[in-house]
């Protein structure tokens, strides 16, 4: 009724004045009053199409929050893929610059094996001070502090120190990386300077406990000395494409394996890497690379288990070549998901070497063509859950010219002493892994190899790991 008073008051309003100003006729008034039906009419037409779209509207809304809903409620249910990462090779500009973001990884393990540790050596291959086995028993793995921030609007800085259970039974601290990434560089260009972990290969510049196994890779032992970090800078460019491509170089000081001594102030290692990069489809993703490291090596030392001292100097070139695959349901990997992950190395040395043993010092000259190989796959089949498999593979083709016996009986000795013959042996080994992951912050896992890395019997090793996470951390890399 209100609604017929106000639409009877607005067409008054509107009315001819002069018909206001003297008597209406029965036909005027008629004409009047059908106006005024008209106008209810329409009125009455424009209200209820409007009431219409608002309870149209009503429902897409309390639909829309329905779905939210639920899908807050399934990723509450699950937790997400753990456990925490290293910072990404260009980091978002954050706003803690006076509240770093603090983290700390703790890692441990129970260790067993059917040969003697302490004499583990690959044929063929210098070791370096991490290439080996961790301790038996009860051990403290690489255990990590990460402190990262937003120095300013232009530089973003990030430390992790690392600390290690030594055979010995002593801790070593040890600054892993330190490094500052600048925010503003131009044109998709993004770089690094510091100490940090190179971005050859795939698996390189992820911190163990991102690993999917509790140890690396034979070839990894055997080139990089587990991993290779060191002092230096990259630049890399990062097309604007729909494929993932990036492409950068890097120059380090070269006091880590494989080099030894720096000897230059641009440094003796540099770098070079390619990678590529998409989607297929809304569940699979892929990953491909292909890198170079080429070393100027300076007394580079080597500890072989017969108490001997390998000291290298000359050329060490390493290629890589990477491939991953991750599958998981439309994109979502807390349910179930899939990674397949496989690199190629190829290294060429050339240089001459020192072999002391027992106050004998004998000099060889070296030449060396070496392949290494792994492929692993790894399953998650439920929520926490994964199961993995993976096997290595080495091989080596050395030559010598021994070139001074320096108290060896023969040239045979030196050879045999320096642990650079490979017998005709090829070190391989299978590694079967089950790991759970209670939340997103913590994983048991439980891992059996079978290494014939030695020319002898074949040796059985067992490891119970533990990783948790404390803090806050970012998330992983591709």
């Amino acid at each position: 009724m209100k609604r017929s008073v106000r639409a009877s008051v607005a067409i008054l309003l509107v009315l001819p004045l002069p018909l206001l100003g003297r008597a209406a006729t029965e036909d005027e008034l008629a004409a009047i009053r059908q106006q005024m039906e008209a106008l209810q009419k329409q009125y009455q037409a424009q209200l209820k199409t409007l009431e219409t779209r608002l309870e149209q509207a009503e429902a897409e809304l309390r639909e829309t929050r329905s779905e939210i809903a639920e899908e807050k409620a399934a990723r509450s249910a699950v937790p997400p893929e753990p456990p925490p990462a290293a910072a990404p090779s260009s980091p978002p500009v954050a706003t803690n610059a006076f509240n770093p973001a603090l983290s700390v990884i703790l890692q441990g393990s129970v260790n067993s094996y059917s040969q003697n540790p302490d004499t583990y050596a690959l044929p063929g291959f210098q070791l370096g001070e991490e290439g080996g086995l961790a301790a038996e028993g009860l051990t403290l793995d690489e255990s990590e502090i990460t402190v990262s921030a937003s120095v300013d609007p232009y530089f973003y800085g990030q430390m992790t120190i690392g600390l290690e259970n030594e055979s010995t039974g002593e801790t070593e601290i040890s600054v892993e990386e330190a490094y500052i990434d600048p925010l503003r560089l131009p044109a998709g260009l993004v770089g690094r300077f510091g100490r940090f972990y190179s971005d050859i290969g795939y698996l390189n510049r992820f911190h163990t406990h991102a690993w999917d196994f509790h140890d690396a890779p034979l070839a990894y032992r055997a080139f990089l000395d587990k991993q290779y970090g060191d002092d230096g800078v990259r630049l890399a460019w990062v097309a604007p494409t729909e494929t993932y491509l990036m492409l950068g170089a890097e120059t380090f000081a070269g006091r880590s394996f494989p080099a030894g001594t720096s000897t230059k102030v641009l440094g003796n290692v540099q770098s070079l890497f390619l990678k590529l990069g998409g989607d297929v489809g809304a569940s699979n993703a892929w990953q491909a690379g292909i890198s170079g490291l080429l070393v100027n090596a300076h007394d580079r030392e080597t500890e072989v288990p017969n108490d001997t001292t390998d000291t290298f100097d000359g050329d060490s070139n390493l290629l890589i070549g990477d491939f991953v695959w991750k599958w998981a349901p439309n994109g979502n990997p807390t349910q179930r998901n899939f990674k397949l992950q496989s690199e190629l190395f190829y290294r060429d040395e050339s240089g001459n070497v020192v072999v002391d043993s027992e106050g004998n010092s004998g000099t060889m000259d070296y030449d060396g063509h070496q392949w290494g190989w792994y492929a692993q796959g790894v399953y998650q089949f439920m929520p926490r859950w994964r199961f993995g498999l993976r096997y290595d593979w080495l091989s080596a083709d050395n030559d010598f010219a021994v070139t001074d016996l320096g108290g060896f009986a023969s040239p045979e000795d030196v050879i045999d002493a320096s642990g650079l013959d490979t017998h005709g042996h090829h070190p391989k080994r299978w590694t079967a892994m089950l790991d759970w992951s209670p939340s997103e912050f913590s994983r048991l896992r439980l891992q059996y190899d079978r290494d014939k890395s030695r020319i002898d019997a074949p040796d059985n090793q067992w490891s119970l790991q533990y990783i948790m996470s404390l803090g806050a951390h970012g998330g992983h890399e591709f």
